[in-house]
């Protein structure tokens, strides 16, 4: 052939010729990134300037008579991370056109590949035609059309296009998805960033189950798009059936708002919007719904009003990198309105309103928060009304990085201000006496708590671990007593006849002496590592003031629970409204073991005892902390735990607190569980022996069961409950099966809850929720 040269060889590197550049163009004319739909057909090439091309062929031939350079046989491209295989491969530098040919496969470098026919496109990207195009991004989608069509470097046209997550099936590639989306043509513009489907339909299992004329997205490009979002529904017996159909309003890339009104059968409309603007350091958003009620009566509401609603906000600030801040508040009409109407992000029953600032830096803590605690129900026993505003609750710690005087010093401070418009303040059946209990003054109490500790550690030539401990702490309460709460203290006292220790102020030092000792013993055998560790603890201490009487608010060390956890803890009480005083001692021993197998073991148990002084777990309190606690005699319960852990997904843990004097159980903790690759089993059991000056006048033990199994590849039923012995009823139910793939999931499942104290009272959830990967995700909830 005049004016043409061949070479023949499988290999030449660094091809620096004008072909270079538009066998370069292919590989980044349909090579997707980050979506299919935005770069199957790109607006520009993003290659380094110095990359080299590798190109290896049969053949490679330079027609200068027809200004065309051709590559054919076994053609492999190389460059700047692609590669495109084709039999085929030529440039017309005349037309600016190249043209791949003969099984075409592209890889890109994140792993996506395309396969086409053939592909045609010039080299400045404005016209292009792909035919018999299919793609496989790296995160598994799947695109194909019959043919692509570029022009004027704005419109993209899909010919009969389909879109799916599913991945093929290996042994019938021909077989349908378990879902695709077809459509007739899909054109991505470019200029509009949008991507419009002309006559679609979904398909499920290869059959047509919705069907579209046309609809439009944004580009996957776009991080933002103004639209409609999916639909979602829901029903209750106050309510009625409702849907709401959210739209998406995107005012600019670092804020938003979204409508969400919804229609109820029973009520009429909702409104809400929920507006949302990023920062560098942070985000804030903002609630606002309303309604006014058709039908008041059955809202759900005892007072009928017609109009209600609310405004809540969420935010959080990284101010710099040891200091954050933030908030949750919500405001509203009445205290249910959020929650009747399950307005998202506040629609908890119990809620917290909080504002907090925090910071962190090594092993120094601030902690600064404001409270409002509330509770979103319509119940006769109200318990809204007595629930506290915290202002403030502020906690600080400091560990100075340098040792003082050889060991570890620590600095604690406390300071916490509590306000209640209601006495929260309740009678009930006592361990043979009427008794009463004050949760909580009318009034403001406030509380500065400032404490140190100094220990260190020394290991003895026996191995023998002694740790000496000082401690010095001191509170200053203020207290102002309304309402009744004088004279419910008083009551309080009475019942317990005890006298009351009512002041507008309390000054409570406490220092302590202390030395821990501990001794572990290493045993090893061949196929196993033992760890035993005897352990005594022993603290002098000076009795706490104003112990003797009631008077002190207990706000935040109401709960205590004695067990192996907190046996070896300097003071037992959950709370710095509450100090321990008196000599005590705590005797123990740990364990552990590691076996070859992959089991492995670990428990503790032991024994308080009260040396001298008044006992502070049989001090007088508001609320009886320290009643049928197992701490409250010379010699505590017994307490152990134990737990097991085997290499085969089984794991079991017990624990309890057994009587002092003849074992019996007090409160016993079992939980076990299995997970393998088709059953999931977990249950439980919990025994607390009765606590009448608690208010529990019976033994209280429940057992909760949950399974999992997986019936078939892909579904899986699943379901649990909750039976309370005291009641001797099942107070949770639940049910349901799931199926799950790689590119779908489906469940559905209902739930039943009993009111432990009135079995009369149930409420039923009813819900599905179904997931397309890469599309999204929707469902629906009704309640009874």
């Amino acid at each position: 052939m005049r004016g043409a040269r061949a070479y023949s060889g499988k290999s030449i590197r660094t091809l620096r010729l004008l072909g270079a550049t538009g066998l370069a163009l292919i590989l980044a004319c349909i090579a997707p990134s980050q979506s299919v739909l935005a770069q199957s057909l790109p607006a520009g090439v993003n290659v380094s300037d110095d990359a080299e091309m590798l190109l290896e062929a049969d053949t490679v031939i330079y027609d200068n008579d027809r200004n065309t350079i051709t590559a054919v046989g076994g053609v492999q491209i190389d460059y700047d991370g692609n590669r495109l295989v084709a039999q085929r491969v030529a440039y017309d530098r005349a037309t600016s056109r190249l043209i791949a040919s003969g099984g075409v496969e592209i890889v890109d470098p994140s792993g996506t590949r395309i396969y086409s026919d053939q592909i045609d496109v010039t080299d400045d990207f404005r016209d292009a035609f792909v035919r018999s195009l299919r793609v496989e991004t790296a995160d598994k989608t799947y695109f194909a059309a019959d043919s692509a069509e570029r022009a004027n470097g704005e419109l993209t046209t899909f010919n009969q296009g389909v879109y799916t997550a599913c991945e093929p099936c290996a042994e019938r590639p021909d077989k349908p998805p378990l879902w695709q989306i077809k459509a007739q043509k899909i054109i991505w513009n470019g200029k509009t960033k949008t991507v419009r489907f002309e006559r679609a339909r979904f398909e499920f299992f290869g059959s047509p189950l919705a069907f579209l004329p046309a609809f439009e997205i944004a580009d996957p490009t776009v991080k933002q798009k103004s639209g409609f979002l999916a639909p979602s529904f829901r029903s209750s017996s106050e309510l009625g059936y409702g849907v709401t159909v959210p739209y998406y309003w995107a005012l600019s890339p670092s804020y938003d708002i979204t409508f969400k009104p919804t229609g109820l059968t029973k009520q009429g409309f909702l409104a809400e919007a929920e507006w949302r603007q990023r920062f560098d350091n942070g985000e804030y958003s903002l609630t606002i719904a309303g309604i006014s009620q058709q039908n008041p009566g059955t809202s759900g509401w005892p007072d009928g009003k017609r109009e209600r609603g609310m405004v809540g906000s969420k935010g959080k600030f990284q101010i710099n990198p040891r200091w954050s801040f933030g908030w949750d508040v919500l405001v509203q009409s009445d205290k249910v309105f959020a929650h009747r109407y399950g307005i998202d992000g506040f629609e908890d029953t119990n809620r917290t309103d909080t504002v907090y600032l925090t910071g962190l830096n090594d092993r120094n803590y601030f902690d600064l928060r404001f409270h409002r605690f509330a509770v979103q129900e319509a119940h006769p026993n109200d318990r809204h009304e007595v629930q506290p505003w915290v202002l403030p609750s502020f906690d600080y710690s400091l560990t100075p990085q340098n040792s003082v005087a050889g060991g570890e010093l620590k600095i604690n401070v406390n300071a916490q201000g509590v306000m209640r418009d209601a006495l929260d303040y309740r009678t009930f059946a006592g361990a043979g006496h009427p008794q009463a209990a004050l949760r909580g003054i009318h009034g403001t109490s406030a509380r500065l708590t400032a404490e140190a500790e100094w220990k260190r550690s020394f290991v003895t030539p026996g191995g023998l671990m002694l740790t000496p401990l000082l401690h010095a702490r001191g509170d200053a309460i203020g207290v102002d007593y309304r309402g009744g709460s004088q004279a419910a203290i008083g009551s309080v006292a009475a019942f317990n006849s005890y006298g009351t220790d009512i002041q507008s102020s309390y000054y409570r030092p406490m220092a302590t002496a202390g030395l821990e000792a501990r001794w572990p013993i290493l045993i090893t055998t061949e196929n196993s590592t033992h760890v035993i560790e005897p352990m005594g603890q022993l603290f002098v201490r000076p009795d706490a003031a104003h112990s003797t009487r009631f008077g002190i608010p207990n706000e935040d060390a109401q709960s205590l629970v004695f067990d192996a956890s907190n046996l070896f803890e300097r003071d037992k009480f959950s709370g710095y409204d509450r100090v321990e005083g008196g000599t005590r001692a705590n005797l123990g021993v740990r364990y552990s073991a590691a076996f070859a197998n992959g089991w492995s073991a670990n428990g503790v148990a032991g024994q308080s005892f009260h040396l001298a002084g008044i006992n502070p777990y049989t001090s007088p309190d508001l609320v009886h902390v320290g009643a049928q606690s197992g701490l409250e005699s010379a010699r505590s319960d017994y307490v152990a735990s134990v737990g097991v852990i085997s290499p085969n997904g089984f794991s079991l843990s017990a624990g309890g607190r057994f009587d002092e004097e003849n074992l019996g159980i007090r409160r016993a903790d079992i939980t076990a569980g299995y997970a393998s690759a088709p059953v999931t089993v977990s249950g439980a059991y919990s025994f607390i022996e009765k606590q009448p000056d608690y208010g529990f006048a019976q033994d209280r033990h429940e057992i909760r069961a949950n399974a999992s199994v997986r019936v078939a590849e892909n579904w899986r039923i699943f379901g649990g409950g909750t039976y309370d012995f005291e009641s001797d009823v099942v107070v949770a139910k639940s049910i349901g099966f799931a199926y799950d793939d790689d590119c779908f999931a489906y469940t559905l499942s209902a739930t039943e809850y009993v009111d432990r104290t009135n079995p009369s009272q149930k409420s039923q959830t009813f819900g599905f929720a179904v997931s397309l990967r890469t599309l999204g995700e929707f469902g629906s909830t009704a309640l009874r």
